[in-house]
């Protein structure tokens, strides 16, 4: 069996009411909250590697989701973030809407079948009208934090 969104997500990187104006910010944040945690890592790189993957084609994948992605050399095993931001931003989405919830993921370099088992479980999740909604009606990151866990 795989990886499950509950061996790579931590309460500690699941927020509620992100405040970010677009998707370069956001990429940002996301860099910024996993450089932390990453020994010889820098905000700065984890962000290249986010725009770089951006480049190739935006992970917005519709309805409001988008799950950006990248390999990062310092990484040991697979590193989640979700967050539901306080207002949606512009993410060139595939259906050209904006985005208000977002599941980074950030796969050591060697991972490829690891980071594409993930990737197909969360596009799996958030195809489910049900669990977007359920995200999209957390009160707060500890019950959102309990939603991603019930995997569908």
């Amino acid at each position: 069996m795989g990886l499950g969104i509950a061996d790579i997500l931590t309460p500690e990187r699941t927020l509620t009411g992100v405040e970010v104006s677009s998707k370069k910010k956001l990429l940002e944040f996301l860099a910024g909250m996993v450089a932390e945690q990453l020994n010889g890592c820098t905000e700065d790189d984890i962000f290249e590697r986010l725009l770089n993957r951006e480049r190739l084609g935006s992970t917005g994948i519709g309805e409001g989701i988008a799950i950006p992605h990248c390999r990062v050399r310092q990484c040991d095993q697979a590193i989640g973030i979700l967050l539901h931001l306080a207002e949606p931003v512009d993410y060139d989405a595939i259906d050209q809407q904006p985005v208000d919830l977002i599941f980074a993921l950030l796969v050591p370099e060697e991972a490829t079948d690891e980071h594409l088992q993930v990737l197909a479980l969360l596009a799996r999740n958030f195809s489910d009208a049900g669990y977007r909604e359920a995200l999209r009606n957390a009160p707060d990151a500890r019950y959102l934090y309990q939603r991603a866990l019930a995997e569908h």
